[in-house]
C-alpha cells in the first residue's frame, strides 16, 4: 500500500506577488490622495480669494483677482512689458539665479569642507563668517549696485552670497559628522588625505550638501530679484517693482507665480541629482518620503 506525501509548504512565489502588488495599491491610493489634497486646498484658496473679491469682502484693488492675474499672465506673454519681452526678463532673472547659484555651491562645498577638516582654519575663519552672514542681505545688494553698477554681477554675487551660507552650513556640520572610526580605518589602510576626502569625507557630507540645495536654489531667485528691485535694466525683480509703482497687483502676483514654477521646476530637478548621487544609500527606515 502505498502513501501519498502532500506537501503543506507556503507556495512563497505566489505570496510575494500578491503582497508586491497590494504595496503597489497601496503606493497608488497614497499618490492619489497626495494630489487629491493638493488640488483641492489650491481649490479653495483660490476659489476663496476669488468668491471673496467678487463679494468685496477682500479689495481686489490691493490685492488682486484670480482672474485678473490670469489675464495679466496671458498680456505678460503676449505684449511684453515695458523694458522687453517677458520671456527676456525670465531668462534675466534666472541666469542670473543659476549662475549665483553654481558659484555659491562651489564656495559652499569648498569652505564647508576645509573648515569641516581643520578646527585651526574654522576657529581662524568662523567669527568672519559669522560676521558677515549677519549682515543683512538687503545691504549687501546696495553695496553691490553701489560698487558694480545695475548690471548683471551684483545680482549674481547677492545670489551667491545667499547661497553660500546655506551649503556652507551644512557641509561644515556634513564633514563633522563623519564616522571617525571609518576615517581612522582609512589612514590605517594608507589611504591619502586627499583621497580620504574624495572617497569618504565628501560622500559621507553629500546628504548634507544635498539638502542644502533644496532651499538654496530658492535663495538664489531670492538674491537676483532683490537685486533687480534695488537697480536693473531688465529681470523679473524689475517687472515686480514696475507693477508695485503702477498699483498693478495683478502684475505682481502673475509674476509671482511664474518664480513659483521655476522655483519648483528647479527643486523637481535636484530631486532627480539627489536620486542619482545618492542611489548607493540605502534608505533609512524611518526616513520620511518625500513631497
Amino acid at each position: 500500500m502505498s502513501t501519498t506525501t502532500v506537501s503543506t509548504a507556503p507556495v512563497t512565489g505566489g505570496g510575494q506577488t500578491s503582497a508586491a502588488a497590494a504595496a503597489k495599491r497601496k503606493v497608488r491610493k497614497r499618490v492619489a490622495l497626495v494630489w487629491a489634497g493638493r488640488v483641492g486646498l489650491a481649490a479653495i484658496v483660490i476659489g476663496g480669494w476669488q468668491a471673496f473679491t467678487a463679494w468685496g469682502i477682500v479689495d481686489k484693488f490691493f490685492f488682486g483677482q484670480p482672474t485678473g492675474i490670469a489675464k495679466r499672465l496671458v498680456e505678460l506673454f503676449q505684449h511684453g512689458t515695458e523694458t522687453g519681452s517677458f520671456y527676456s526678463n525670465i531668462w534675466t532673472t534666472l541666469q542670473e539665479a543659476l549662475i549665483g547659484f553654481a558659484l555659491g555651491t562651489v564656495a559652499g562645498v569648498i569652505f564647508g569642507v576645509a573648515l569641516g577638516q581643520s578646527r585651526f582654519l574654522s576657529e581662524v575663519l568662523g567669527p568672519y563668517i559669522k560676521i558677515v552672514n549677519a549682515i543683512p542681505r538687503i545691504v549687501l545688494g546696495s553695496i553691490f549696485i553701489v560698487a558694480f553698477g545695475i548690471g548683471t554681477l551684483p545680482k549674481v554675487l547677492l545670489a551667491a552670497v545667499l547661497v553660500f551660507f546655506i551649503v556652507f552650513f551644512n557641509a561644515f556640520q556634513g564633514v563633522r559628522e563623519v564616522d571617525r572610526n571609518i576615517l581612522a580605518n582609512a589612514k590605517v589602510l594608507g589611504a591619502s588625505q586627499l583621497q580620504i576626502i574624495r572617497h569618504v569625507t565628501v560622500p559621507s557630507a553629500l546628504t548634507w550638501i544635498i539638502a542644502s540645495l533644496h532651499s538654496a536654489f530658492g535663495f538664489a531667485i531670492v538674491g537676483a530679484l532683490v537685486g533687480e528691485v534695488l537697480g536693473a535694466q531688465s529681470g523679473l525683480g524689475l517687472v515686480i517693482k514696475t507693477a508695485q509703482d503702477q498699483f498693478d497687483p495683478n502684475g505682481v502676483f502673475a509674476t509671482m507665480l511664474v518664480i513659483a514654477v521655476i522655483v519648483l521646476g528647479a527643486e523637481w530637478l535636484i530631486g532627480k541629482l539627489e536620486h542619482r548621487l545618492l542611489s548607493w544609500r540605502p534608505p533609512a527606515p524611518t526616513e520620511a518620503n518625500s513631497l
